[in-house]
């Protein structure tokens, strides 16, 4: 099973997700894993074994390190590791700087979960 890593300080998003993605979870298509924090984003990370992390979707603006700074760290460490960044303002300068730094996909706040399914599954398919 695949796993997704989403990285968000808001704790109702877990529930959120799990919801959206009930079906694709049943199936066994992924496993979806929550942290609160990039620090304990990059725990989890590094404590794998094996690794099976294909994707992280993080939020950018968090408390303590930002999604930036996970993102950051992910390319130093995991450069193949996929990245979608999420963030609640239509605002170039975070799409530009996300981009910059490799983010392999960017997804607005409210998200479009169709959208994200999609972009999602192009990433399990490889």
């Amino acid at each position: 099973m695949r796993k997704i890593l989403v990285v968000d300080d808001e704790q109702d998003v877990e529930e959120l997700f799990r919801q959206i993605f009930r079906g694709e979870i049943r199936r066994g298509e992924m496993d979806l894993q929550f942290v609160l924090s990039a620090q304990s984003a990059l725990d989890y990370i590094q404590g794998l074994q094996p690794f099976d992390l294909v994707l992280v979707l993080t939020d950018i603006n968090m408390p303590g390190q930002s999604g930036f700074d996970l993102l950051r760290k992910i390319r130093e460490k995991f450069p193949e590791l996929q990245v979608f960044m999420i963030w609640a303002y239509d605002d170039t300068t975070n799409f530009e700087e996300a981009k910059k730094l490799g983010a392999n996909d960017f997804i607005p706040k409210p998200v479009d979960f169709i959208r994200l399914k999609e972009s999602i599954a192009k990433v399990l398919l490889n």
